[in-house]
């Protein structure tokens, strides 16, 4: 007899509060192939990934605890940390 098994929802941890959380109430911060870094929000993008909330305070952690540095294994440029900063502050007021 077969047994019944749910479907687990795949889990992300934030690099900014370090909580584990549902992949879909996260946002993916990627490094494409060319070497840009954005906000993926529908998480299907190339490159090499790193997992944030939904909010501007976990990006600020992450930017003051060097976590997008560690999860890229690269010094991030301030520009483009700016810009990040400002993209996610566009998704928090819509």
């Amino acid at each position: 007899m077969a047994t019944i098994t749910k479907n687990k929802t795949p889990q992300r941890k934030c690099i900014g509060c370090n909580e584990s959380k549902p992949k879909k109430e996260l946002i993916r911060i990627v490094k494409t192939p060319e070497g840009e870094m954005l906000l993926d929000t529908s998480g299907r993008a190339n490159g090499r990934g790193a997992y944030i909330c939904r909010n501007a305070d976990c990006l600020q952690k992450a930017i003051k605890t060097k976590g997008l540095n560690r999860a890229f294994k690269m010094n991030v440029d301030t520009d483009i940390l700016v810009r990040l900063s400002e993209e996610m502050a566009e998704l928090d007021k819509g």
